[in-house]
């Protein structure tokens, strides 16, 4: 793992396309700016964890025919 020491409104650049700038820091807290092309996705990582077990659910076909029904009623 690299780590950097940024201040607030410095930036940080990785593979020449995704900038994470330092926002602001507050208390115990840190906000980021991330600009990043479109097409390129961009999570909190407990969103992504979460992402991939539904993923992971939806690969093993655990959901059956009722479930199926109540999702095209919807």
């Amino acid at each position: 793992m690299l780590v950097l020491t940024r201040k607030k409104d410095e930036s940080i650049i990785i593979d020449g396309k995704i900038e994470i700038k330092v926002i602001s820091i507050e208390e115990n807290k840190v906000k980021l700016g991330i600009s990043a092309p479109k097409d390129i996705e961009i999570h909190r990582k407990e969103i992504y964890i979460q992402i991939q077990e539904e993923n992971r659910q939806a690969a093993l076909g655990k959901l059956d025919l009722k479930d199926i029904a109540n999702i095209f009623k919807k």
